[in-house]
């Protein structure tokens, strides 16, 4: 490898690999936050914050073995870094279900007794409850399932092509629209929450539109950083095959789904003093199901509790 430039190669990927570590013990720390906070969740709610924590550290053990082989093994073999080590490859699926569970998240109270596997489907079912209408959550869920199937076979073509430039080549289809999918069934997700919750502000009184705001501003903030992630890694990938600097920014985006998981758990607390902050009175009644209720004056209630729980 004449042409070999160690820093959009070796430190492009460790730079990256840094990053996903320190995001992942952020996600360590929420996810300790959220046992000892919410200790009457659902128990379906816990078992998703466990499942995506250990497909995290099983993502992040996966390329800390790939860093660990370009940088400790190959020492000295530039030549070894076309190859594409099986760690990386396995690091795909877990990248994929973490996307595909975390998807696009509000920093809102959810509602434990309806929380499913996917939570892009979950989503996607709460457009359909502020909606009415079954279009925009199907196509949601088709794009969710899209995703995850996208994410096994990036992982399966990974283990059957010897080389990463090969790899770029032959499936560049598949991870270009693995990538643009994922970014937009996130926008897709934000935009309709939006719309919706925008619609129905005008119907609630003061206190009740400040709630919304907020809605509608950390939902918009949470679509902006995952969609902004899977776009920067399909600019890089088109743009610059000959570096690592795209498989950088792939090793990072897993970790914006969880933390963006965690916080719209953690963040029930804050949203609750905010609505008493604005006059709104939250009645939390955990039922055997472990479901939250939301108890507004007015008959808008509705309105925001179908959006939030």
């Amino acid at each position: 490898m004449a042409s070999f430039n160690s820093h959009t190669t070796l430190g492009a990927y460790e730079l990256g690999v840094l990053a996903s570590f320190i995001l992942f013990g952020v996600t360590t720390t929420q996810v300790y936050i959220y046992y000892t906070r919410f200790p009457l969740d659902s128990y379906k709610v816990k078992f998703l914050v466990a499942f995506v924590w250990a497909c995290e550290m099983a993502h992040a053990i996966c390329i800390g073995d790939t860093l660990y082989t370009m940088t400790v093994s190959d020492y000295g073999h530039p030549e070894r870094l076309l190859l594409i080590p099986q760690s990386l490859a396995t690091a795909v699926i877990f990248s994929g279900i973490v996307g595909a569970c975390g998807g696009l998240l509000l920093p809102v109270p959810l509602s434990p007794a309806h929380f499913a596997p996917q939570v892009q489907v979950f989503f996607a079912y709460r457009i359909y409850a502020v909606s009415n209408s079954l279009y925009i959550p199907c196509l949601s869920w088709f794009l969710s399932f899209c995703r995850l199937l996208g994410s096994i076979m990036g992982c399966v073509y990974g283990f059957r092509t010897k080389t990463i430039p090969d790899y770029e080549v032959e499936w560049a289809w598949l991870l270009n629209s693995l990538w643009s999918v994922a970014a937009g069934n996130d926008l897709i997700i934000a935009g309709t929450l939006v719309y919706w919750l925008s619609r129905r502000r005008p119907e609630g009184d003061r206190r009740t539109v400040a709630l919304v705001d907020k809605l509608v501003a950390w939902t918009m903030e949470t679509g902006a950083v995952t969609s902004a992630a899977g776009l920067l890694t399909l600019i890089c990938f088109v743009t610059m095959k000959t570096n690592y600097i795209w498989i950088a920014f792939f090793v990072v985006a897993a970790r914006l789904y969880s933390n963006s998981l965690l916080a719209s758990l953690n963040s029930r607390a804050s949203l609750r003093a905010l609505a008493h902050k604005t006059d709104i009175y939250i009645q939390e009644a955990r039922t055997d199901s472990g479901t939250f209720a939301l108890t507004l004056p007015q008959s808008h209630a509705d309105t925001v509790t179908g959006a939030i729980c």
